[in-house]
């Protein structure tokens, strides 16, 4: 039986998902898997509570969330993918020995599109002691209308993923001040289901998390000019080069984790975050979301 993949949006630093896809690594573990696009980030959990689909990936964050709302939610991460945050804060100029404090007074422009970075972010400059309230912050525009005012200098900094930050860095018109993926561990992206759906179709997700782990090893050690070409109908506005320049920049991160396995803590730091926010109300135990059962079965099976 197919398992329906439920695609959250498009973005390059979900590109092992579709890797997996291009590989054919998802028809060589024996499963069948048809992706489906999301209708947006926000979506994605109700298409997938109300069986429209399988399986669908995404950040913890929202399970974190339905949690806290709902004791009895279902939803369980069970397969790592992107185990840091992709975001980068790029500015206007360069700024070698940047400090967030530096943020106060500027015209930073943060993420609108979906809550996670800011949440992280924000208590990234809880813990170097900058109260995020006090930063001049405008955040209601999306990454593409700052990447043009950043470049039109209407703005000292902004808040970006690829291949936002690559295209700012090699038109020299902005600069890295900081990568997210610096902080550590941090749970960003995984597969997610239902408990009915993790017991009763184990196998198959299996498969498709042996497939996964197959995809994270091929990965890190092929050629990201390689990645690229195989990928570029997935991007296909983004010259090859510069995808190649994303996927370096964020394999030097080690944005990717190494196995599908989802480390506790990667969830305790974004839990902390969370919790600082005021996006939980409460602590939400680990084992309540997380089942690395699976993951930690295909790793035990694949020879080093």
């Amino acid at each position: 039986m197919t398992i329906r993949l439920s695609e959250n949006f498009r973005a390059l630093f979900y590109a092992p998902f579709y890797a997996t896809q291009a590989t054919g690594a998802f028809a060589a573990a024996g499963v069948e898997v048809e992706m489906i696009p999301s209708p947006s980030p926000g979506a994605a959990v109700g298409v997938l509570r109300a069986g429209d689909v399988d399986v669908m990936w995404g950040g913890p964050l929202r399970v974190l969330m339905l949690h806290d709302a709902e004791p009895a939610c279902d939803l369980v991460c069970f397969c790592d993918v992107v185990a840091r945050d992709p975001f980068f804060i790029i500015g206007a100029k360069p700024k070698p020995d940047f400090r967030f404090a530096d943020l106060k007074g500027l015209r930073f422009a943060t993420v609108s599109e979906v809550p996670t970075p800011w949440i992280c972010l924000a208590n990234d400059l809880r813990h170097a002691g900058v109260d995020p309230a006090a930063l001049d912050r405008i955040d209601d525009k999306t990454m593409a209308e700052n990447e043009a005012a950043l470049t039109a200098g209407q703005l000292d900094a902004i808040q970006v993923f690829q291949p936002y930050a690559e295209r700012l860095i090699a038109s020299g018109a902005g600069h890295v001040w900081y990568a997210a993926a610096t902080r550590g561990l941090t749970a960003y992206t995984t597969l997610v289901t239902r408990r009915d759906v993790l017991t009763q179709r184990a196998d198959e997700l299996q498969r498709m998390t042996r497939a996964i782990h197959r995809t994270l090893r091929w990965f890190a050690r092929t050629p990201a000019l390689e990645i690229a070409g195989l990928l570029k109908d997935y991007f296909p506005d983004l010259a090859t080069p510069l995808f190649a320049a994303c996927i370096d920049r964020y394999r030097a991160l080690g944005l990717w984790g190494p196995d599908p396995v989802i480390r506790r803590e990667g969830f305790d730091r974004l839990h902390a975050a969370m919790r600082a926010s005021g996006a939980l109300s409460r602590d939400i135990a680990f084992e309540a979301c997380i089942d690395t059962a699976l993951a930690e079965e295909v790793v035990r099976a694949t020879p080093a």
